[in-house]
């Protein structure tokens, strides 16, 4: 219990949790908070939340080794995301029956969808996409660089839409970065680069999210750290989890990254037993709180 003349913070999350008493205690001690420093907490008046997924599907080939479409709608619909950044889509290719899984998937969700084909195989397609009930409009979206002397790794590339969320533009970036360390560096200096998140167009909040191949201590996360925030790192109290393998989970090479301002309420990495049969990969969602920019917060009601 703490005395009626301790003030408790205002948080974003719609409820007081046990750190939060545990601070305000210390304050009315006159003891100081060993709390880490952080972003400073909006009035969750003036934020909008959003739940952002990305999902690596494997071309719904499950680990049981059935092309399951439906399997993977049903992952994702359970998690109840506002936007779905898909990696590893097939479009009309043999291997997985000629289906066109973004449309697929994008039905079964009763979302609005952009797909960008990394690799065209003849009539064959294969790539990612980015998926959401919200009002959508494809940027840019296109090839990341490879390495001259290994023309055979597999083509690679990334996909930017904006969003709208009350009036107010969200930058939303989806890709699927290669094999190699080298081709790696190569594409995430171009997705750094003026082309994409350094475009004077990709401004306000950004969200950039995909398989990196790459943890948390390489050199491509460290250049995308200068940047932007590694969203699992923003999370009080939260320890930062894997979604690779699948029935393991060790590894942590899918990201969501986010801009400045923009806030983590929530982590979440499905791990029911059908995710993880469904894919190879996890999926990762993050919830956000975006504050309102000055223009959309004084608008009248």
């Amino acid at each position: 219990m703490l005395p009626e003349d301790v003030t408790l913070p205002d948080t974003p999350y719609g409820y007081i949790r046990p750190s939060d008493i545990y601070h305000a205690a210390l304050q009315q001690l006159g003891r100081r908070s060993s709390k880490p420093a952080g972003r400073t907490a909006s009035s969750p008046e003036r934020c909008d939340s959003l739940r952002v997924m990305t999902y690596n599907v494997h071309s719904c080939i499950g680990l049981d080794g059935k092309i399951d479409v439906e399997r993977i709608a049903r992952v994702i619909a359970l998690a109840k995301p506002d936007v779905v950044v898909l990696q590893e889509l097939d479009v009309g290719r043999d291997r997985t029956q000629g289906l066109d899984q973004a449309q697929l998937i994008a039905r079964q969700l009763e979302m609005e969808f952009h797909f960008h084909p990394a690799m065209h195989l003849e009539e064959e397609k294969y790539g990612d996409a980015i998926l959401t009930h919200l009002p959508l409009t494809l940027v840019k979206a296109g090839p990341l660089p490879g390495l001259a002397d290994k023309p055979k790794l597999e083509p690679r590339g990334a996909i930017w839409a904006t969003i709208e969320l009350h009036g107010q533009q969200i930058n939303i970036i989806n890709t699927h970065l290669g094999l190699q360390p080298r081709e790696r560096l190569a594409q995430i200096d171009a997705l750094l680069g003026e082309e994409w998140l350094g475009h004077p167009d990709c401004a306000g909040p950004v969200i950039f999210c995909g398989d990196l191949n790459a943890q948390p201590g390489s050199e491509v996360c460290r250049r995308l750290n200068q940047k932007m925030t590694d969203a699992q790192t923003l999370l009080e109290g939260y320890r930062p989890r894997g979604t690779f393998p699948s029935r393991f989970a060790a590894i942590r090479i899918d990201h969501i990254y986010v801009s400045e301002a923009v806030e983590v309420t929530a982590v979440e990495i499905p791990g029911s037993q059908q995710a993880k049969i469904a894919s190879d990969h996890l999926p990762l969602l993050i919830a956000l709180a975006i504050p309102r920019s000055q223009t959309v917060a004084e608008k009248p009601a």
